[in-house]
């Protein structure tokens, strides 16, 4: 039976832990997704190794650009791998049946924690996620042990304190409203923030009026024919029938961010079809939710959102 927590983003450290867990009783769904890891992220060093053999454009160099640029070939190197692939993945998989096949499973190993790789790797630190007792259990099978050290010591280290000036003043300016919206609707503010980036591309493409003045619309919440208050008309991008298309819709104009963060907290509350995002704790839970109810037209909405919230961009913006 396939296990969903198993298709994880390549990039994402939490999926590794789950192929811990899974790993445990040699299970063919986690050689299969250990294999596929391996090859998303050997595609990845492929694609960045191409891009910076090609001549680079000064006009758009510069630590933010590097952030996006590795964010979009981490989603290439997954598109890349789904159906057959590259032909990687199912080359290792057979391997790793092979081993698991000779493998004492009855012998622990000692394995050091994920976040330690950058030590034998030459990256910086990378910062240890927030994990449980069960978590920290060292792994009991050999099965997948190559290819997740092999994934660890590919995963690129945080930006640091490198974040964009703009990322850094963007949390500041919404962090107050987040967190009330986050006390009304259970969700934690760093999340709301993340999804108020996606939006707005962290402040810098917030809707405006004709007038120039910002609509302080950080969620992009349209108009509507209840809507009773001031508005905005804007081009937006809709993707409808299997295509990306512009459309000119009414958008709601607030006087203030607090404003913003209050009006979707309600929206949120008064929807039934957003019950299961009210009071989500995870990334996959809140993004994939908003997904499934239809907030956004854009088929990958989840991931985005999922990759921002997970992403070192939003944990360096928000590193004092």
């Amino acid at each position: 039976m396939d296990n969903p927590a198993l298709n994880t983003l390549a990039a994402d450290v939490r999926g590794l832990d789950v192929l811990r867990r899974a790993s445990r009783d040699n299970s063919p769904g986690a050689l299969k997704a250990a294999a596929k890891q391996f090859e998303a992220m050997f595609l990845q060093v492929v694609i960045k190794s191409m891009r910076e053999a090609s001549p680079g454009d000064d006009l758009f160099g510069g630590q933010e650009s590097k952030v996006y640029q590795d964010m979009l070939d981490q989603q290439w190197a997954q598109v890349m791998t789904e159906g057959g692939g590259a032909g990687l993945a199912s080359v290792l998989e057979r391997q790793l049946v092979a081993s698991a096949e000779r493998a004492d499973i009855t012998k622990p190993i000692d394995l050091k924690p994920l976040e330690d790789a950058a030590r034998y790797t030459g990256h910086a630190p990378m910062q240890p996620p927030a994990r449980s007792a069960v978590d920290r259990q060292t792994l009991q099978g050999r099965s997948v042990e190559p290819a997740l050290a092999a994934v660890a010591a590919l995963q690129p280290p945080p930006v640091g304190r490198d974040a964009p000036a703009h990322a850094r003043a963007f949390v500041e300016r919404v962090w107050p409203a987040a967190l009330s919206a986050s006390r009304e609707t259970g969700i934690p503010a760093q999340f709301l923030v993340a999804q108020a980036a996606l939006e707005t591309g962290w402040g810098r493409a917030e809707l405006s009026g004709a007038d120039g003045a910002p609509s302080h619309n950080l969620f992009n919440i349209k108009a509507g024919s209840s809507w009773q208050g001031k508005t905005v008309t804007a081009s937006a991008s809709e993707f409808i029938d299997g295509s990306w298309t512009k459309q000119n819709d009414a958008f709601r104009r607030y006087d203030s961010y607090e404003e913003s963060f209050a009006d979707y907290s309600r929206l949120l509350l008064n929807q039934p079809r957003y019950a299961g995002v009210v009071g989500a704790q995870d990334a996959s839970s809140f993004a994939q939710g908003l997904q499934r109810a239809g907030y956004a037209t854009d088929p990958m909405y989840g991931a985005k959102l999922e990759r921002i919230i997970n992403g070192p961009l939003l944990r360096a913006a928000m590193t004092r």
